[in-house]
């Protein structure tokens, strides 16, 4: 019974990290071009967008994330606690750093480092997933670039189109409800990270394991998304009205089709890389120069990386009491820090040494 308790109140909290950082990003459109001021209200909208998404078609992600990427027949409870765990402690550390992570990487990187560990993995599901990942983010970037483009001389030929214009309050509703459209999507497809390993493991039901799941995203969304909100949408680039709207209803409608066949995609990339997009337009490339994106594109490498071996040490470490491979991961994770911390060290005095003119 303990590690019952364990694994409902780590997939839980798990779900309040989602509704944080993968369903509260997708009001950081609206909100950072102004169309909603009230932080609170845009987060409020956002857990009852993601809740109704969750409820009405979260079912296929569940699916595929609790049996379609490592047989269930490896899921006990102990197992389901621990895949959550690394999940979790991935996307909290995100979390405060105010950084919009994508819970389906973590997730899916914490059951595959559990896969690995009982060399159990379904692999051609997952490179399918894994390529979804880069290709739908990409056609996100292409397509709001594209937008930004015809938006740009659209407002630039009619003033009513910006927001100092008479159409300002219909466009700031506009960019709302797209906002709340790319809640339900997230809704959709990420409550399945919180609840899928569960529902695998036969500890809850798809349809009452949505509605849990989508409560405790939506409870999430209203307490831990302030962050995340301002990182999306005044951090990386300024966004008109339209150029919003065009971010939102382009993200909300790609994750919705990836949600109908089950593809868990990361949201957050999605929205980011059109937001990316319509900067690009703007701006040209130089935008990518800039910290924050540079700062959000390491995490997202990190990020199912990181779950991954956190998962295995965990899996390691409890389950199998495999000591050798907790050894060399912990030495392996030193050497790495060993090397970084070198590199940093020349870096600095070669720095040094170019300043001053002279050696060490």
């Amino acid at each position: 019974m303990f590690w019952t308790y364990i694994a409902f109140i780590i997939a839980f909290f798990f779900a309040m990290n989602i509704g944080a950082s993968g369903t509260a990003a997708s009001m950081g459109s609206p909100y950072g071009a102004g169309a909603i001021k009230n932080k609170r209200l845009a987060m409020i909208l956002v857990a009852l967008a993601a809740f109704l998404g969750a409820v009405l078609g979260g079912g296929e992600v569940v699916k595929t994330i609790g049996k379609g990427i490592i047989p269930t027949s490896i899921l006990s409870i102990e197992m389901v606690a621990l895949i959550l765990c690394g999940a979790t402690l991935t996307l909290f550390i995100a979390n405060l750093m105010g950084i919009p992570l994508s819970t389906s990487e973590v997730t899916v990187g914490a059951i595959v480092g559990a896969g690995i560990a009982y060399k159990k993995l379904y692999f051609d599901s997952l490179i399918v997933i894994v390529s979804f990942w880069v290709i739908v983010p990409l056609v996100s970037f292409f397509i709001t670039f594209f937008l930004g483009k015809l938006i740009s001389k659209a407002e630039k030929r009619w003033i009513g189109l910006t927001k100092h214009g008479k159409w300002k309050k219909w466009l700031a509703l506009l960019l709302v409800i797209g906002g709340c459209f790319e809640a339900f999507s997230a809704g959709m497809n990420n409550v399945a990270n919180a609840v899928g390993p569960l529902v695998g493991a036969g500890m809850l039901s798809a349809n009452k394991g949505i509605w849990i799941g989508g409560l405790f995203v939506a409870i999430g969304a209203i307490l831990l998304g302030g962050r995340v909100i301002e990182t999306n949408g005044k951090k990386i680039t300024k966004l008109s009205l339209l150029e919003g709207s065009a971010v939102s209803f382009t993200g909300g409608a790609l994750v919705t089709v990836a949600s109908l066949f089950g593809l868990p995609i990361p949201l957050t990339q999605v929205t980011t890389c059109g937001i990316l997009g319509i900067g690009v337009s703007q701006k040209g490339f130089g935008i990518w120069q800039k910290s924050v994106i540079q700062k959000i594109l390491k995490v997202w490498l990190i990020s199912p990386l990181a779950s991954l071996v956190i998962s295995y040490l965990l899996v390691n470490l409890f389950i199998q009491g495999n000591m050798y491979n907790i050894f060399i991961i912990l030495s392996t994770f030193i050497a790495g820090l060993g090397v970084l911390s070198l590199y940093a060290n020349v870096r600095k005095e070669n720095s040094t040494t170019h300043d001053e003119g002279g050696g060490i």
